[in-house]
């Protein structure tokens, strides 16, 4: 069991308490966020190792709510003068206010994962070793291959939560990722594709021969597809999205809009529609951060609040946001276990952890044959929404044409445009293999960034504006 934090300053921790007891009295909410962490990251390219980074951190984030207000000190530096420095300025927030403290989270939650720091095995060397390996392995599949680009990623996080009176709750994460990146070409044109997999896990089952192997081969087959893909059409189209990884679409698209900051503030599209039908019947859209080892999976939040199961879209009709404390207490909700912070130096905000659509009837094949002349979109890249409006732009990495009911010619350059909401509408068939991506999200939010998964079923959406150079 990791040392707790406390016993890291220079004084008592029944000293730390009274500061934070005194720094938070009369406010509505606030607690001290305390967080070690290691890190490690290693980028084999184009058969060398070119970056090897490893990186520890420590600090302190203290904060008192009152009302819309907070105020927030922070610090690396973990000393009773930092700590009394930072409540001197987070104390300023309270001024002529006289609050209520808000009660404790419940403490519920069980673990959700392990405490092995995932960054001791293997070591360095083997690591380095498997990455030569894995470029070696690319390249002799297929003299097309031009680079390979192989990295492994792992994180281990303490933290520590306390509250005003006194509660002190802590979660020890665990992170690894492993990503794989091919480039192949013929004369002058080149394509690409990628893989990766993790969790909240030690590296074990995703380092097997077989596992590499599948991730490598996987990258591989994709940049080959995409050698072959001809120019996207453009117009609008049904389109069929495949299961698992394409509900990063979902994640953007609707999931930031379901956020309680952003609809106490009315500025998400989804703002005042409690209650109401926001989607096509048969939709049920949750975010779950209670999945074992799952990368956006959470103990507690980074307020102590133990994470949940949050049904967001109930069979078409929204029933619910995401929520922390400060945006559940001012809009008379209650916390949800949404509160997430990318380090002791942010504040926490509403996020997702691991946002999906729940499985329906139908099977992948009835739906791809359900579709005389559409986009089957396997894959997504990067995409842009506007939280306010709901607009969406996203690419596709892979992606196919649908021609009387079968999947036909790959196609690039695949742009699907539209709008969250109205496109939760279009949604026509919902499959029954729901699958989560394979432990590589990543998301941002307000210059924060925090891990996350994603996930669906296949599902055909109706008349979808397509983005393509042929016409």
């Amino acid at each position: 069991m990791a040392k707790s934090l406390l016993q890291q300053f220079d004084v008592s921790e029944d000293r730390l308490k009274r500061i934070v007891a005194d720094t938070i009295r009369d406010a509505d909410d606030g607690e001290l966020f305390l967080e070690q962490s290691e890190g490690e990251a290693l980028v084999f390219d184009n058969g060398r190792l070119k970056t090897a980074n490893f990186n520890t951190s420590q600090g302190f984030g203290l904060r008192a709510i009152a009302g819309e207000a907070s105020g927030y000190g922070h610090s690396g530096e973990l000393s009773e003068a930092a700590l009394l420095r930072a409540a001197d300025a987070v104390s300023a927030v309270k001024t002529g206010y006289s609050g209520t403290l808000a009660a404790a989270p419940q403490r519920t939650n069980r673990h959700l994962y392990g405490e092995e720091n995932p960054i001791a095995e293997p070591g360095f060397a083997d690591k380095a070793k498997l990455l030569h390996e894995i470029d070696a392995w690319v390249r002799a599949k297929d003299p097309r291959v031009r680079q390979v680009t192989a990295s492994l990623a792992a994180s281990w996080q303490h933290v520590e939560i306390l509250r005003g009176d006194g509660q002190l709750v802590s979660d020890i994460r665990p992170l690894v990722r492993i990503n794989i990146a091919v480039v192949v070409g013929e004369g002058d044109r080149q394509e690409s594709g990628s893989h990766g997999m993790g969790g909240r896990k030690a590296f074990g089952e995703f380092l097997t021969e077989e596992s590499w192997k599948f991730a490598a081969d996987e990258a591989l087959r994709q940049a080959l597809v995409n050698l072959d893909a001809i120019p996207a059409p453009a117009g609008t189209f049904d389109i069929v999205l495949s299961s698992g990884w394409p509900g990063v679409m979902l994640h953007e698209a609707v999931g930031h809009g379901l956020e309680g900051d952003f609809n106490r503030k009315k500025t998400s599209a989804f703002a005042g529609l409690l209650g109401q039908q926001v989607a096509a019947k048969g939709v049920t859209v949750v975010d779950d951060g209670t999945i074992a080892e799952r990368r956006g999976s959470l103990t507690i939040d980074d307020e102590g609040t133990p994470s949940g199961y949050n049904v967001l879209i109930e069979d078409g009709k929204l029933v619910g946001y995401m929520q922390d404390r400060q945006n559940a207490r001012l809009m008379g909700m209650e916390p949800t276990g949404n509160g997430r912070r990318e380090s002791y130096a942010h504040q926490p905000m509403p996020r997702m952890t691991n946002t999906y659509m729940t499985a329906g009837d139908h099977s992948p094949e009835e739906i791809i044959a359900s579709v005389k002349n559409g986009i089957y979109a396997v894959s997504f890249g990067g995409g842009q929404v506007d939280i306010t409006s709901g607009k969406f732009v996203f690419g596709c990495t892979e992606a196919y044409m649908i021609e009387d009911g079968k999947v036909t010619q790959p196609i690039k350059g695949a742009m699907l445009i539209g709008n969250g909401p109205d496109a939760m509408h279009r949604v026509t068939m919902v499959g029954n293999d729901l699958k989560l991506d394979t432990g590589i999200g990543m998301c941002g939010k307000g210059g924060q960034g925090v891990p996350v998964g994603v996930g669906q079923p296949h599902l055909r959406m109706n008349q979808i504006t397509v983005g393509g150079t042929r016409t």
